[in-house]
């Protein structure tokens, strides 16, 4: 697997940063091969900075509850995962959050970047990836 487009590795932690007019179902795939790239090469921390992609309104409910339980499987306990997104994309109660955190995934969201880097640099680091389940 090669580098996600717009994929950066720093000193602390990755940052991924997708831009362009998508579906949420094609934001969401990327955002899970982002995650996987880090889970393979035992990186343990990831920015994902999605206020650039558009052409999709906020998800609802279920629909978060299924993306985030994407993301805790591609992450498979081994990467943690500050999201960065646009105000009117976060539900106010956080509900991805906590679905996430109920499947094992170690993340944030927020609508700064300044925020994300923070909670990203004080997170402890997850744990190193444990075997994914083949389907």
């Amino acid at each position: 697997m090669t580098a996600p487009e717009n994929f950066e590795l720093l000193e602390d932690y990755a940052v991924f940063r997708p831009t362009g007019r998508v579906s949420l179902a094609k934001g969401v795939q990327w955002v899970t091969s982002a995650i996987t790239y880090c889970r393979e090469r035992g990186i343990r921390k990831l920015l994902v900075d999605t206020c650039s992609l558009t052409g999709f309104a906020p998800p609802a409910v279920h629909t978060r509850y299924f993306f985030m339980h994407e993301w805790a499987a591609a992450a498979a306990g081994a990467v943690c995962i500050a999201m960065v997104a646009r105000p009117e994309m976060i539900d106010p109660e956080k509900f991805g959050v906590t679905v996430g955190r109920n499947a094992g995934l170690v993340c944030d969201v927020f609508s700064l970047e300044s925020e994300a880097d923070a909670w990203l640099r004080n997170v402890k680091p997850c744990k190193a990836a444990r075997p994914v389940k083949k389907s």
